[in-house]
């Protein structure tokens, strides 16, 4: 996607009046550019560029009162109502910490920034949105009926770039990281992951061994690791939803993740995507993509972290599903006992 083979922002908007039902990302898809060109050729028509520091967005976000979050990859998609709110500054790393909006935010990612209003059959919607150098989304906030209109107003004018252009240069996407894993440094995985502490260790420790997560799960074996059939990410929810359990539920891309915590209700399969279609809380995911599941076991001072862990064909991670501590402790057994009975593959996953 470059700025010489691009449509030109009279393209786009035609294109689009041609196929208003259609979902941005399914538009901009199909004209071969990034969501971010396509929302910036109505700069000056509803749409204003504005300032993407993460300092800036969440700042004019926690005026807003109740909205709705929203973050995704091309295979799940994590939305969240709630009021944006203790948020803490990192010049590497953010997070947003409520009940209801839980957000880790890396600031390098936050490359540019729009404030949309687009005229639906339902009125006026209005929405902040983040893209990366790519123009993919990173995070969009979404208001609701209830939310501060003059707040969204006033974030504008006080947002607002001089840079107004209909047209902007991305670069090219970041493909997913392939598998990393090393058998000669086997015994110093297992040693080191046996000594855990916090899940936060693991990354540090395979980093260290030069290697990344979907590859360490590929070589660990079990007590540490076990391949899952794809079609137990399913059964998982469905179980969740059946036994009322609280599970937290990890979606994410490079820029931000975000993290559902809590129980799920309504579960709803539309051709590849499984839905949970709650009022304050809705997934979406496509069972399709899914290639590879893992359950994962990381020793915590509060006892053991237990996941559910599914990537991508070409080893990208897709979502992390977690059960939510009590007391304490970092793993219900109920949720320890799920995942303990899911199916399993016979087939030994390659290194």
């Amino acid at each position: 996607m470059t700025d010489t083979d691009s449509p030109t922002p009279n393209e786009i908007r035609a294109f689009r009046a041609q196929h208003a039902s259609m979902r941005e990302r399914d538009l901009a898809d199909k004209l071969n550019i990034s969501e971010a060109q396509l929302i910036a050729a109505y700069c000056g028509e509803g749409v204003v560029r504005v300032d993407s520091h993460p300092d800036k967005i969440i700042g004019a976000a926690q005026t807003l009162g109740e909205v709705m979050a929203l973050t995704r990859n091309p295979s799940c998609v994590n939305e969240k109502v709630g009021v944006y709110d203790n948020y803490r500054s990192g010049a590497h790393a953010s997070m947003v910490l409520t009940e209801d909006i839980d957000l880790r935010i890396f600031p390098s990612r936050w490359q540019y920034a729009y404030m949309v209003e687009k005229e639906t059959d339902a009125g006026t919607r209005r929405s902040l949105q983040v893209f990366d150098a790519a123009g993919d989304a990173v995070h969009k906030i979404f208001l609701r009926d209830g939310s501060d209109v003059a707040a969204f107003d006033r974030a504008k004018a006080e947002l607002c770039l001089e840079d107004q252009s209909q047209s902007i240069i991305v670069g090219a996407r970041e493909p997913d990281e392939t598998p990393k894993a090393d058998l000669g440094k086997l015994d110093i995985l297992h040693k080191e992951w046996a000594r855990m502490t916090d899940t936060h260790q693991f990354m540090r420790l395979t980093s260290k061994l030069k290697m990344n997560r979907l590859g360490a799960y590929r070589i660990a074996g079990e007590p540490f690791a076990r391949a899952l059939a794809p079609a137990s990410v399913d059964a998982m929810l469905q179980q969740v939803a059946a036994n009322a359990l609280e599970i937290m539920v990890f979606t994410g891309n490079r820029g931000c993740i975000q993290i559902h915590s809590g129980p799920i209700e309504t579960l709803k399969s539309m051709g590849p995507w499984q839905n949970v279609l709650d009022p304050r809380f809705n997934l979406h995911l496509r069972l399709d993509h899914i290639a590879e599941v893992w359950a994962v076991d990381k020793p915590t001072q509060r006892g053991p972290a237990v996941s559910v862990e599914a990537f991508n064909a070409d080893g990208g991670l897709i979502f992390q599903v977690f059960g939510v501590g009590k007391e304490g402790r970092d793993c219900r057994p109920a949720w320890g006992k799920l995942v303990a009975n899911l199916e399993g593959l016979d087939a030994k996953v390659p290194a």
